[in-house]
C-alpha cells in the first residue's frame, strides 16, 4: 500500500503457552481509520500494544511510516495512545494535561500553550483550559486524553476502547465526532474495539480478529455485506446463517450462507406470488420483539432451523406486530443479498 502508516508482517506473540497474535499482516493506509474488532480475547489489544512498543513481538515486525520500530521502545515511536480510563492528572487544568506531554519533550513554554490551546479547540473544548478534570464531563475528559494526544501531532494515534466508559447516547455521538475530528486531523488513527456498530460508525477500513488471526479486512460495507466467514457474518451485526439441509430445500444448495435480518420481508403465508429473484421460505412465527422503530421476527421454518427478520414499523403498532405471534407466514428476500461463505462458525 502506498503512503502506509503501519505495516505488520507476521507478527507473532506468544505469553507461555498461550498464542496471543498468530501471525498477523496487516497494513494501514497514512490518514486512514483502521479498527481493529474482534471478541475479547481475540488478539486485537495485543496488536494494539505491540505497534505502541509496550508488548515485545514474539516475531515478525513492526513497521511504521516505512521505518522498523520492532525494537523500538514506545517514546522512541512516533505513535500515541489513548486509553479508556483517560489516564489525567486530576490537580492539573485541562490545558496542563494537554501541554504534559509538549513539557517532556521540551516544547518551549509558549509554543506548548498556543498548541495545547488549539488542541482543545479542534476537540471542541474551547474555553474549558482552565477547568480541572473532576470539573468536567465524561465525554468532555475523554475529550481532554484526545487533545493531549492530538497536541504531539504523532503519525499514528492508537485508540484502545476510547469510548466504553461512556454512556450509550454520548458513545453515539462521540462516535461521529471522533470520525470528523480524524477526518479535519489527517492523523492516522487505529481504534480497538469489539463494539460492531461503534467500528462500522467509524471506519475506513476494518479488521475482523478471531483466536489471534485476521478473518477479514475491509470497508465496513464490505465486512457487512459480503462476509468473507461464517464467524464475521454473526460477530458483525445480527446474521442468518442458513445450512445443511435447510439451505438445500430453500435455496437449492448446500453449504453455509448468510442472510442480513432486514433483508427480510414477513408476508401473510399466501399473500406472495412466486419470483425467481427471491428466494422465500415457509414457516410459523415463533415469537415477535417490539423494538419501537422496527419488529424483530423469529420464524421457526418447515424446511427446519429459525430465521430472524427485522422490518422498520412504518405504519404498524406494538399491538399490529403482536397479533403475528404464532400465525404462518411466508418469508422473502433477494437472492443477491445472500452471500455464500465457507465453515462454521
Amino acid at each position: 500500500m502506498e503512503g502506509s502508516a503501519i505495516r505488520l508482517q507476521g507478527l507473532r506473540k506468544t505469553f507461555g503457552e498461550t498464542t496471543a497474535v498468530a501471525g498477523v499482516d496487516l497494513e494501514v493506509g497514512d490518514g486512514e481509520f483502521f479498527s481493529l474488532l474482534g471478541p475479547s480475547g481475540s488478539g486485537k489489544t495485543t496488536v494494539l500494544r505491540l505497534i505502541a512498543g509496550f508488548e515485545t513481538p514474539t516475531g515478525g515486525s513492526v513497521a511504521l511510516g516505512g521505518r522498523d520500530v520492532t525494537d523500538l521502545a514506545p517514546f522512541e515511536r512516533d505513535v500515541h495512545t489513548v486509553f479508556q480510563d483517560y489516564a489525567l492528572f486530576p490537580h492539573m487544568t485541562a490545558e496542563q494535561n494537554v501541554a504534559y506531554g509538549l513539557k517532556v519533550r521540551k516544547v518551549p513554554k509558549a509554543e506548548r500553550l498556543v498548541r495545547a490551546r488549539k488542541a482543545l479547540t479542534e476537540v471542541g473544548l474551547d474555553g474549558y483550559g482552565k477547568r480541572r478534570p473532576a470539573a468536567l464531563s465524561g465525554g468532555q475528559r475523554q475529550r481532554v486524553a484526545l487533545a493531549r494526544a492530538l497536541a504531539g501531532r504523532p503519525r499514528v494515534l492508537l485508540l484502545d476502547e476510547p469510548l466504553g466508559a461512556l454512556d450509550l447516547k454520548l458513545r453515539e455521538r462521540m462516535q461521529v465526532e471522533l470520525k470528523t475530528l480524524q477526518r479535519d486531523v489527517g492523523i492516522t488513527f487505529v481504534l480497538v474495539t469489539h463494539d460492531q456498530q461503534e467500528a462500522l460508525t467509524m471506519s475506513d477500513r476494518i479488521a475482523v480478529f478471531r483466536e489471534g488471526r485476521v478473518e477479514q479486512v475491509g470497508t465496513p460495507a464490505e465486512i457487512y455485506e459480503r462476509p468473507a466467514t461464517a464467524f464475521v457474518a454473526s460477530f458483525v451485526g445480527t446474521s442468518n446463517l442458513l445450512q445443511g439441509e435447510s439451505a438445500r430445500r430453500i435455496l437449492g444448495t448446500g453449504g453455509v450462507h448468510s442472510i442480513r435480518p432486514e433483508k427480510i420481508r414477513v408476508h401473510k403465508e399466501a399473500a406472495l406470488a412466486d419470483d425467481p429473484g427471491h428466494a422465500t421460505a415457509t414457516g410459523t412465527v415463533a415469537e415477535v420483539v417490539y423494538l419501537g422503530d422496527s419488529t424483530r421476527f423469529l420464524v421457526d421454518l418447515d424446511a427446519g432451523g429459525r430465521l430472524t427478520a427485522l422490518q422498520q414499523n412504518l405504519e404498524s403498532s406494538a399491538e399490529d406486530v403482536a397479533a403475528y405471534r404464532g400465525t404462518r407466514v411466508r418469508l422473502s428476500w433477494h437472492r443477491r443479498h445472500t452471500v455464500q461463505v465457507p465453515g462454521a462458525v
